[in-house]
């Protein structure tokens, strides 16, 4: 088996490549304003009411519309994944792991597909809707052999007994509730699912009500990949219609959750609380969101720390949860890193992500866009707006990029997480005074630190308390494989998507001795 290497990135600076890109979005084009179906089973079924997809870059746009589930539905779908699961457990891991090749091998196939569709729906640019169509690519391919590795774990690490034959195995836990979140539409939507089912369990796939398309898209390639009807099941639905109803069903054996704090706080209390016919405590993965900082000291490369500020706070509108939204930077050079931030921001452009030009599109939809013009609104009570604050065009939900400075540690638009074009510079005294403001928060997912002193980045290392830090580096684009992902606090359950340990959470040890 050829060893594991993350997708490589598309140049769109060579000419065949932005050819191939802008082929894949007139097809796309073609195809939208139509209707999909909820899959249980294999069973394709539509319903009156509708999940209706639009695209946030054109308000008037119809990507797509989907059936939306009841709770008729929602437990048919449990009961039909609950009955696949006495098949496809038994299914050996190395067949399992050979059906997301497959799949990964059909994506790469139709990278620039996948990407348009992404850029759609989502409104990422091109350069972001690649790079999420390749971490999906990754996912499979490395949870692939990380399931083949996880079945001769068990030999290799129990010690020897004479007179006794002793096998650990890591067996699949029942059926799973996938609810991924809209901003990394595909990546995530597929690294929640194939993690899942090729630990041999079978789910229900609830995907974002704002991205469905392209969740019934990597479903269709499921089915072309071979995997048998019910492993998994696609599901669009309102929360409010069945949400609750699948964390507390009884067949539920696992959520995957990745999302706000609040709903993932209400996902971690419904799930611990025991319902009729449940004979087991259900797990919860959870990935919560951030409050990402960026700390530069005052001997950092100055230049390279304001270009890992600009890309961590406005790639994708800033909708990552690893999204730089706060900077914190030593005194001496506060000024200077931040004009040249501002000097950076202004050369960023705004708009359609069609357009090649356009370096970031918009936001998801009016909610955000007005929860973020909220939050510009208290940003003028709490720091010096320098750039940015405004709406950028009315065809879709455009923010232009915006950066508060002198802003108090404890300022709200240092302490909640915003989720968009939005950023907020505030002094530090010292490297103890910028712990301290760093760690002045609920979250603890990224965090980048600026310096050329080796002595601060080893204090840094074990200081900085996030679960991914990262340094001379911006805090956001984590490779699968290279930068397990997850954080502490109120960031979720640290599970470390893409990393060695991630398929564990999916499965349960079993040790079996037999006398000789």
């Amino acid at each position: 088996m050829i060893p594991y290497r993350p997708e490589p990135f598309t140049n769109f600076l060579e000419g065949q490549n932005m050819r191939l890109i802008n082929e894949a979005l007139e097809k796309v084009q073609i195809e939208l304003d139509r209707d999909y179906p909820l899959v249980i089973g294999g069973e394709k079924i539509m319903t009156e009411k509708k999940i209706i997809s639009i695209n946030p870059s054109a308000k008037n746009e119809v990507i797509g519309r989907t059936a939306s589930a009841s709770q008729e539905l929602a437990e048919k779908a449990m009961q039909n994944a609950a009955e696949t699961f006495k098949t496809w457990s038994r299914v050996p891991a190395q067949h399992r792991s050979r059906y997301l090749f497959k799949a990964a091998a059909i994506m790469r196939r139709r990278k620039h597909e996948f990407s348009a569709w992404l850029m759609l729906e989502a409104g990422k640019s091109r350069v972001e809707a690649d790079a999420d169509t390749a971490e999906a690519i990754d996912f499979m391919e490395y949870y692939a052999r990380q399931m083949i590795e996880l079945t001769n774990r068990g030999r290799k690490t129990l010690v020897p007994m004479t007179g006794e034959d002793n096998d650990l195995e890591y067996v699949p836990l029942g059926v799973g509730i996938i609810i991924p979140p809209w901003n990394f539409a595909l990546a995530i939507v597929v690294g929640m699912t194939t993690a899942a089912i090729v630990s041999g369990n079978t789910v229900v796939l609830k995907p974002a009500s704002h991205t469905p398309v392209i969740a019934y898209k990597f479903y269709e390639l499921l089915v072309e990949a071979g995997i048998p009807a019910g492993v998994v099941n696609y599901l669009p639905g309102n929360a409010s219609d069945i949400g609750d109803f699948l964390v507390d069903h009884y067949l539920t054996r696992f959520i995957s959750f990745t999302g706000s704090r609040a709903v993932g706080l209400r996902i971690h209390e419904r799930a611990s609380k025991i319902t009729p016919g449940q004979i087991w405590m259900k797990r919860l993965v959870a990935e919560m969101g951030g409050k990402d900082a960026i700390v530069v000291h005052k001997d950092a490369d100055l230049e390279l720390a304001a270009q890992g500020i600009v890309a961590s706070a406005f790639s994708f509108s800033g909708q990552k949860c690893s999204a730089c939204s706060r900077v914190i930077v030593h005194e001496d050079v506060y000024e200077n890193v931040l004009n040249r931030c501002v000097e950076m921001t202004k050369q960023l452009k705004v708009g359609d992500v069609r357009d090649a030009e356009m370096y970031t599109g918009p936001v998801i939809d009016e909610a955000s866009f007005n929860n973020v013009m909220a939050y510009i609104a208290i940003g003028h009570t709490e720091g010096r707006l320098v750039i940015g604050g405004k709406p950028a065009g009315d065809s879709g939900f455009f923010i232009e990029p915006t950066i508060f400075a002198d802003v108090e540690p404890d300022a709200h638009i240092m302490q909640e997480e915003i989720f968009g074009p939005f950023v907020a510079f505030t002094k530090a005294r010292d490297f103890d005074h910028a712990m301290e403001v760093a760690n002045n928060t609920d979250y603890g997912l990224t965090g980048s630190f600026y310096s050329r002193n080796r002595g601060l980045i080893e204090r840094a290392r074990t200081e900085f308390h996030v679960g991914n830090l990262y340094i001379n580096r911006k805090c956001t684009g984590a490779i699968v494989g290279v930068h397990p992902f997850g954080g502490f606090n109120m960031s979720g359950t640290d599970s470390k998507a893409g990393g060695p340990d991630y398929l564990l959470q999916f499965t349960q040890p079993k040790l079996t001795s037999e006398a000789l």
